[in-house]
């Protein structure tokens, strides 16, 4: 009933993590410089946005922190009750993050390349999208797959480096065979922004980026149950 080990596991966080990065490349450049994953980040901007510096949006920060917050009470309340129950709860988590997405883009669908300026419309669409990634972050807890945590790659960058030959940290995974998988999940959120800012940049509309994210997340969850499966096989 959990999740798979070892690399199959870290393919699915890899994909994950690339999510997340056009998630928050969409929130950010065609919502209104919010993320709706990095939350870290909004934090930072909602104390900047209060100060009245940088001319950064108090309400939608707030939203995406609130609807995050409910996000995670939700996943929490869901898988756990599932795991209770001896029932799937990591690819019905993920089927109900890419639903919550999709639910997003089907909310923007007719507001244009950009979005606006209908402010309920758009927190409506943060919010959703934030919720979804607040239930992600109970998915990631729970699975525990090392530096992977598919939302923040500051850990991993920082025992990406200090594991290294140049940080030499035994503590840290130096002479691991931890650095591709740390790596990997450096590259994949990169990589993730990388392609929803490209995606944007090319006129794109936001709705249909969500989409594609929406439909790979769902994927993703409909591979679990097989990729599990034949690993109990094997073992």
């Amino acid at each position: 009933m959990e999740p798979p080990s070892g690399p199959p596991l870290t393919v699915v966080m890899v994909c994950l993590t690339v999510a997340t990065g056009v998630l928050d490349a969409v929130s950010f450049l065609a919502l209104g410089h919010v993320f709706t994953a990095t939350q870290t980040g909004n934090l930072l901007f909602l104390g900047f946005g209060i100060a009245g510096q940088g001319g950064l949006p108090v309400v939608l920060t707030a939203v995406s922190l609130g609807s995050f917050a409910l996000g995670a009470v939700l996943g929490a309340r869901m898988e756990s009750t599932l795991a209770d129950h001896r029932q799937r709860w990591f690819p019905a988590a993920l089927l109900a993050e890419a639903g919550l997405v999709a639910a997003a883009a089907v909310t923007g669908w007719e507001a244009g390349p950009a979005w606006g300026p209908a402010l309920v419309r758009r927190c409506t669409v943060i919010g959703l999208m934030a919720v979804a990634m607040g239930v992600r972050n109970v998915t990631a807890i729970r699975v525990g797959a090392p530096d992977l945590t598919t939302t923040v790659a500051t850990r991993a960058l920082t025992a990406l480096v200090s594991g290294s030959p140049l940080g030499r940290d035994r503590r840290l995974g130096y002479g691991t065979h931890a650095v591709p998988r740390r790596l990997a999940s450096v590259a994949s959120m990169f990589l993730g922004a990388l392609l929803g800012a490209w995606l944007i940049g090319l006129g794109t509309r936001p709705h249909l980026v969500l989409l594609l994210v929406a439909v790979l997340v769902a994927a993703t969850a409909l591979l679990v149950p097989g990729l599990t499966l034949r690993q109990n096989n094997r073992d």
